[in-house]
This record gives C-alpha cells, structure tokens and sequence, in this order.
C-alpha cells in the first residue's frame, strides 16, 4: 500500500502543504498551472530552513475579503480536474462552517483564506496529492504553537478561533507544540483534515520511500519552519481505527438481540457480537459489544440505546487494529457439470493470499435450490477459489 504521512511537528500553513508535496515528486508544471488559473505568476524555490533544504511556494497574492461563494466561483474556474476543484470545495465549505460557528451569522466572509494565495494553496496543494495519487493519506499530531495571536477579530490565544473550530470538526491529533505564535493555520488545519480524516499517534510498519519538506515564511535561525512528508510502501497489515461500544442487558430475549445485531450492522457497524455473561446478583445476561467505525459511533449508540432499553453505552474510543487487505471476486465453479459463478473472498498479507472464503449465503441459497448439503458447495467453492488464485488470475 502506497501512503503519503505528514509530519507536522513544526506546524502546517497552506504553502507549507504544497511546498511538501511538491518537494515529495509532485509534478510542478501541472500544479504551478492550476495554481496560475487562480493566481498570477506563482514560483517556487529551494529555501535553507535552519540548515534543511526545503520547498517555498511564492504565490506574490495580496490580501481579499470574499464570501464563499465568491472563493467557490474562483475556484470552480481553476484549470484542474473535477476531483480536485471537488476537493478544494470541500476545504473552504470546511472553513466556512467554522468561520460560521464562531461568528454566528450565515453571511461569513473570508478574511486570510479567502486572499488568492490561499486559494491557489489549497488548489495547488489538491493538484499535488492528485498526482501523487496515494492509496492511503495520515497525519502525525499537529503542532498548534503557544502564547496569544492578533486576528481581524482581535487578540485571541493560539489556536485561533477558525482554526480550533475546525480541528473540532474533525479527527486530527494536536499539541501545543515549541514555539510561541501561531504555528497552525486555519488553511493548513483544513487541508490536512480534509486530506487526512484522522491523526495517528506514529507511523504505521513499512519502508520510507521518499521525505520531503515544505518551507513556511518565517525563518527561525533555532528551529526549522518546515512541514515533513513521507511517501512509504506499507507491507502486511494495514491499519484501521475504530471505537468499541458495550452494554449489559439482563431482560431483552434472544430473538430481540438478535435483531438489534442484524441493525446495526446494517446501519454501518464493522462486527457485533453478544456474550452470555453472569451479571449483578447471579443473574444471567448478555454483554452486547458493536465495532463501529469512529463517525457512526453516535448513532449506533443510540439504536442500541433504543433498541435494548438501556441507559448507558461504554465507549472506548480510537481503538487502533490490524486488517487484512481483502477483496471480492466471482469464481467459476464446477458442481455437478454445471459451470456456477460464486462470490470469493480472498484476504492478503502483502501479496501472499492466506484466506479463500466463500460468501455463504450464496452458497447456502444454492445448497437449498439444488437438494446439497451447504457444507459441499462450500468446500467445492473453496477448492475452485484456491485454484482460481494459484491460476493467477485474481490480482
């Protein structure tokens, strides 16, 4: 699996971004020409940041207040595929429904991150990742910085109020950081949240192909102003995060938890399962436990809140687990000189497939049309799925 992880232990800004990806082998015509649809005349350069060789993007773009309309029409005209122009929407939709939730008011406008050169940062930067075009995109915890930060709305301490709102909204890991100032802007936060998704604590297993660095303007002469960047290929199992959810019952029938477990699985759950357990007072009970991805954690709590009858749902949240890379394809089976395509599932560790599994309601819904025990179709299947992957064919 090919990942792109950011290390944003020095901070992040929008120039800081691009100038990473840019540094990573990005090609720089075809960004710095979306960037130029947006921005006149955009450069960049190899800068020293404190004795690291590092990428600064020159955008040369002075100050705008726009509404988000108005950024979002800017936009729209950039010469750059639909994916991208898509994704840089979605950052400044990002900010705008925090500039939103700090100031209250429907009708925002963009100060900082409305000027061209952010747009043409978040452009560049959507365009960079775009043609680096990794499976998997992370961030390490991100510095915020320390001390107080005059903004247009006044003095207020780091982060700045934008900027708080928008790590709010999202699942990247923050710290305070070394320096005194803002080290994390309102551009840079949405662009890592909106190509991130979530922080993780460390990196995942696997070999650093590339590093890369992309330069802020401040140059401390005590600590570099740099954004870092790996492109690594991550062998064996990848990772997920997921948060766990628990509840005891003692007074709900079998046939009532078996409906609430089809639910939420249903409803996005990864895996529920319930365990007999022996609770308070010698009373026999079930521990109902839901694996749910972290964004539908609330809703699954409240249907099995609903659904059971009781009061409280444990969470234990951001529970880091191993997965296999997995994937679905139709076999050509043999049974009984008739040739049937059945649906496979092969798992693998790295390229090695270690598990052939036939889907097994297909296979019992043939067992039962055909008069077959389910147990023969599925040992025919899986034979003809392990003979499928030794042809070559899957993958």
């Amino acid at each position: 699996m090919r990942l792109l992880a950011f290390d944003p232990f020095h901070g992040a800004a929008g120039d800081m971004i691009c100038g990473a990806l840019l540094s990573l082998g990005a090609d720089k015509e075809q960004v710095m020409r979306a960037m130029s649809s947006v921005v006149q005349t955009p450069d960049s350069e190899i800068v020293n940041r404190c004795g690291i060789a590092a990428v600064k993007v020159h955008t040369r773009a002075g100050p705008a207040h726009r509404t988000l309309e108005e950024v979002l029409d800017i936009v729209r005209k950039a010469h750059a595929p639909p994916a991208v122009i898509a994704q840089a929407e979605h950052i400044f939709i990002r900010i705008a429904k925090a500039e939103e939730a700090v100031h209250g008011t429907h009708h925002v406008h963009f100060h900082e991150v409305g000027a061209d050169d952010a747009i043409a940062d978040v452009i560049g930067s959507c365009m960079a990742v775009h043609l680096l075009a990794p499976e998997k995109i992370i961030s390490l915890p991100v510095a915020v910085g320390t001390g107080m930060l005059t903004c247009a709305h006044g003095t207020f301490p780091v982060p700045a109020p934008a900027t708080a709102e928008i790590l709010s909204s999202g699942r990247l890991l923050v710290m305070s950081g070394e320096h005194t100032g803002e080290q994390l802007t309102p551009t840079g936060a949405a662009i890592l949240s909106e190509f991130c998704g979530e922080g993780t604590p460390y990196l995942p297993v696997g070999i650093i192909l590339k590093t890369g660095y992309g330069a802020g303007s401040r140059d401390d002469p005590r600590s570099p102003n740099v954004l870092r960047a790996y492109v690594m290929e991550c062998q064996g199992l990848s990772e997920d995060r997921v948060d766990i959810l628990e509840t005891n019952v003692d007074d709900i029938t079998g046939e009532c938890i078996g409906t609430v477990l089809s639910l939420v699985m249903k409803e996005g759950a990864r895996d529920a399962c319930a365990v007999p357990v022996l609770m308070k007072k010698g009373r026999p009970g079930h521990l109902i436990r839901v694996i749910s991805p972290a964004e539908r954690s609330g809703a699954l709590a409240e249907i099995l809140a609903r659904e059971l009858g009781t009061l409280g749902i444990r969470v234990t949240p951001a529970v880091h687990r191993f997965i296999a890379e997995r994937e679905i394809q139709e076999v050509p089976v043999q049974i009984h000189g008739e040739e049937v395509r059945f649906p496979v599932k092969f798992g693998y560790i790295g390229d090695t497939c270690y598990l052939v599994k036939p889907e097994y309601g297909v296979a019992e819904e043939y067992a039962k049309t055909h008069t077959i025990p389910v147990r023969d179709v599925l040992h025919i299947v899986t034979e003809a799925g392990k003979k499928f992957i030794r042809s070559g064919e899957s993958r």
